[in-house]
């Protein structure tokens, strides 16, 4: 039985493929390209934890996270609308704000130069700020 077609996302067979994968590697601290996003359903207040890919940036403190399925992402949605998300990235618990979903060329610009031609294929993508313990 195949899955009904979706508006916006990605396919549902991808994510039920590639999401165990994502969530057994994402976090660990061998494993620095995915982080695990830890947000609230910005209506209906639900817990969710998103495996991500982070974008290397030249910026220490800026956390670049590419939205290739676009702006409307609703992890992405949720974090802006909390202004903010906890991410489990190489292998600690990192507290990320300021979220803003910025278009491809903002994100190729912040990017280190390997990862820019890909970035720059993504729709969107979005940024936080890294909270530094004092």
């Amino acid at each position: 039985m195949s899955d009904p077609p979706r508006k916006h996302g990605p396919p549902r067979l991808a994510v039920r493929v590639t999401e165990p994968v994502g969530r057994a590697l994402a976090g660990r601290r061998w494993f620095p390209l995915w982080a695990v996003v830890h947000h609230r359903g910005r209506r209906s207040g639900t817990p969710y934890a998103t495996p991500v890919a982070v974008v290397p940036t030249a910026d220490r403190d800026a956390i670049l996270i590419g939205l290739p399925w676009g702006a409307d992402t609703n992890w992405a949605l949720n974090i802006v609308a909390a202004g903010g998300a906890t991410l489990r990235w190489r292998g600690g618990d990192v507290g990320a704000t300021n979220p803003r979903i910025v278009d491809a060329d903002e994100a190729a610009g912040l990017a280190k130069a390997s990862f820019r031609p890909v970035v720059r294929r993504m729709p969107a993508a979005i940024v936080l700020r890294r909270v530094r313990p004092v």
